[in-house]
């Protein structure tokens, strides 16, 4: 493939519905460039593709290949795939029986990141959240950036926003070992931590990948209070939310409430500001660190950040706020792995401390959660049960298999059973109809309900809601 876009390119994006799929295939639409592309499930991302002229077909079949071959036989056509196409996709099969170039999204994300100042978000958690909050900051400070993300901006209410813009922040993934392809003018790691245990076998092999990352980063930003990133990253350009000192950027947290976070900020150990951020949360905390000291990083003056900051919004998914049914509070949240479903599980006592904290009443904290992946499962099993057990009550859910075949009868069972050692107030139960269904006897009114997981269950509150209509 050429090493830059060219007029004559059409994409075709096979699973072009997932949510960093979508996003690149919105960025080269938004470029100009002719876009097709097939996924068996319609939805929001789709949608928006093809009313912008996109070709989007409800089949994974062969012919769709010939037709997109033969309406655009003028021009030099590319099939782009992500990690989660299997090589028996039919639409994969015919393109490899036929020689046509096959890519990989990532190559594509990296080649409309040649033509910005790249900031690119990288690290085990909160990537999303981070990029949410950069995004917004220079989209209300510079009034010169775009984003391709793998999350929902509040701001722009889409996954990308692509304009003639100098900056671009871009969310990388390390998931599938494509991370060493990014090239970018900022790099910055939030976190390592062991996960992906389909791709990568220990966290040596996870330090790899990120070092590749790095090395290919004009500029790097790490997370000082991060052990992992600590210790096998130098840089100095750093941020921390425990102390201001050795660290370019510091926000020493103050007050921390269920509405907001207020701290003391820092650079290079001088005191600078007090800040109010309209976010609660620890975590949420280091991921707004991060992009301010991106956007320092960039030349955004500090007074521009203090007075924009107040229009923070966390992206959907993450601590999303779904509404109330008979008086049960029901919240999503992405969590899929047991260093995320401890600070959910955290932030909903800190929602349920300030709502009962001068009343008789308590709020229980209900965890629902649908596990992602088999090899997770098998590979966290008593990190997820110590975690979870920390809920008042716990639901666990049929394991969604994101392509995998559980070739070692794995299911959410092996967790509960650990869980149950801890906590006894825990059930298996098979699928999200079947909470549905007995909403009402599994749940109480002052409940606090946390959904958890990277599946399909964030459609539980479509489902309940056509229970109860």
């Amino acid at each position: 493939m050429d090493k830059e876009l060219r007029p004559e390119n059409h994409f075709h994006f096979i699973g072009v519905g997932g949510i960093g799929m979508s996003a690149v295939a919105m960025g080269l639409l938004k470029k100009g460039y002719s876009i097709s592309g097939s996924d068996l499930v319609k939805n929001n991302e789709t949608n928006k593709l093809e009313k912008l002229g996109a070709i989007i077909f409800n089949s994974q079949i062969g012919q769709n290949i010939e037709f997109i071959t033969s309406k655009y036989n003028n021009k030099l056509i590319n099939f782009v795939v992500s990690t989660a196409i299997k090589p028996e996709n039919k639409e994969l099969m015919y393109c490899r029986e036929k020689n046509f170039p096959v890519r990989h999204r990532s190559e594509i994300l990296a080649l409309l990141m040649q033509s910005y100042t790249a900031v690119a978000v990288a690290g085990s958690h909160g990537k999303t959240s981070t990029s949410t909050f950069l995004s917004t900051l220079l989209e209300l400070c510079t009034h010169n950036s775009s984003s391709i993300t793998g999350g929902i901006i509040p701001i722009y209410d889409s996954n990308c926003h692509i304009e003639d813009t100098k900056f671009l922040v871009a969310e990388v993934d390390e998931s599938d070992g494509t991370i060493n392809k990014y090239k970018s003018d900022i790099g910055i790691i939030n976190n390592i931590d062991f996960d992906h245990c389909d791709h990568f076998s220990d966290l040596g092999e996870v330090i790899s990948s990120f070092k590749d990352f790095a090395k290919n980063s004009k500029k790097l930003l790490i997370n000082f209070d991060c052990e992992i990133t600590r210790n096998n990253f130098y840089s100095e350009s750093k941020w921390s939310n425990t102390t201001p000192i050795n660290v370019a950027y510091a926000l020493i947290p103050t007050d921390i409430t269920e509405s907001h976070t207020i701290g003391k900020y820092y650079e290079n150990g001088n005191f600078i500001s007090n800040i109010n951020i309209p976010i609660p949360g620890l975590h949420n905390l280091s991921n707004i660190t991060a992009a301010i000291a991106a956007s320092r990083m960039i030349g955004v003056d500090f007074k521009e950040i203090k007075e924009n900051i107040q229009y923070l919004k966390l992206p959907k998914k993450r601590f999303e706020y779904r509404g109330q049914i008979d008086e049960r509070n029901l919240y999503d949240d992405y969590a899929h792995h047991p260093n995320e479903i401890k600070e959910t599980i955290k932030l909903g006592r800190l929602f349920i401390k300030q709502k009962y904290n001068n009343e008789s009443q308590k709020g229980r904290l209900v965890a629902i959660f649908q596990p992602h992946r088999y090899s997770r499962v098998k590979q966290f099993a008593k990190e997820f049960a110590e975690e979870l057990s920390k809920a008042d009550i716990i639901y666990l859910t049929n394991i969604y298999a994101a392509g995998e075949e559980d070739k070692d009868k794995i299911t959410s069972k092996i967790i509960t059973d650990l869980i149950y050692k801890k906590n006894k107030n825990v059930s298996y139960i098979n699928n999200y109809h079947e909470i549905t269904k007995n909403f009402y006897e599994l749940t109480q009114k002052g409940d606090l309900i946390l959904n958890m997981g990277a599946g399909d269950c964030h459609n539980f509150w479509s489902i309940l809601n056509g229970k109860n209509n």
